[in-house]
């Protein structure tokens, strides 16, 4: 076969950009060890800044988005990997500047690449994705400051998006008690049967005075959002609390103060899974594959085709996504 289908995403001489589900050269793809056949891959938000033309994420088009894919090697350079092995890509440069999970071939570096782990399969791999991939490494932070079910409250902020909805997920099953703020009220039946203990909308969680500290709700936190929440997060924290942020939704700019670490002891961790070390990488997909592999996970996720991919994108972009979106590429 010398091309494939995928989502392609163009520059226009007015400086638009349109995407079109069409026949992409395997030739087009870069001179890497491993060609993987990807099954399935998902959505998430720097997928959708990809494909609307943010020169933050993607440098260059014509390009294919798709920072997450789940598939079976067809070729290898690399002794690691064989014809017919069964492998995740999330992160490193996949679906930014390299052609990523929104066609039906990758080509990438073997040093990306993740067997999958045998309890998983690959359509659960990428209901998974990047979002349940970040949200266990903000768990990793809380679990090792030895911030366990009995320590109290933990804090999800973003509960709707994909990494709060998979923190949500993993940290009920392992016995957590969480607090999911969220300013899509309509979805609290949503959030409490995924396993928040009690949703309240984000404005809780919006302090805008210039109190150095508030009254201490939480022991932890996943933050997804940034900006003030992240803030008001640090000062509500409890002593020896962590918390974990991955998003900048609300901004990129933290405006706090230094009395939530020097008087309450409170750790701030960052999550960041596009660059995370191979060796804990492997270590947490082996715990989403078994202790840490949500309940009920078919739930969590919509699956759609490379066609209906489109209308997702803009959804994810407008701020109306709940839950993941998971994206059948051999459909």
């Amino acid at each position: 076969m010398s091309t494939f289908k995928a989502l392609v995403v163009e520059e226009k001489s007015d400086g638009l950009f349109q995407r079109s589900v069409r026949q992409w050269p395997k030739d087009n793809l870069p001179d890497h060890e491993v060609l993987i056949e990807v099954e399935y891959s998902s959505l998430n938000y720097k997928d959708a800044l990809s494909a609307t033309g943010n020169k933050g994420v993607t440098k260059k088009y014509p390009h294919i988005p798709g920072i997450d894919a789940a598939g079976v090697v067809v070729e290898s350079s690399d002794a690691q990997f064989s014809t017919e092995d069964k492998v995740i890509v999330t992160g490193y440069d996949l679906g930014q500047n390299t052609s990523g999970g929104f066609g039906q071939y990758i080509r990438v570096p073997a040093n990306w690449i993740v067997p999958l782990p045998k309890e998983l399969t690959l359509r659960e791999s990428m209901m998974i994705g990047t979002a349940g991939f970040t949200a266990a490494i903000g768990i990793h932070h809380l679990r090792h400051n030895n911030i366990n079910p009995d320590s109290g409250n933990i804090l999800v902020t973003g509960a709707t998006g994909g990494v709060g909805i998979m923190a949500i997920a993993i940290l009920s099953k392992l016995g957590y008690k969480v607090t999911a703020a969220t300013g899509k009220m309509n979805q609290k039946e949503f959030l409490t049967e995924t396993g928040a203990a009690s949703v309240i909308h984000r404005e809780e969680v919006q302090d805008e005075s210039s109190r150095p500290l508030l009254s201490s709700k939480w022991a932890g936190a996943i933050d997804t959002v940034g900006g003030i929440m992240l803030d008001t997060t640090l000062r509500q924290t409890q002593h020896n609390g962590t918390v974990a942020c991955c998003g900048n939704v609300l901004g990129h700019e933290l405006h706090t103060n230094v009395y939530p670490f020097i008087l309450r002891g409170v750790h701030l961790a960052g999550m960041d899974s596009r660059n995370c070390k191979m060796e804990l990488r492997n270590k947490l997909w082996g715990k989403l594959a078994n202790d840490w592999k949500p309940k009920n996970i078919e739930r969590l996720a919509r699956e759609v085709s490379l066609e209906e991919l489109d209308d997702e994108i803009d959804r994810i972009i407008n701020g109306k996504q709940v839950g993941r979106v998971l994206v059948n590429i051999g459909d």
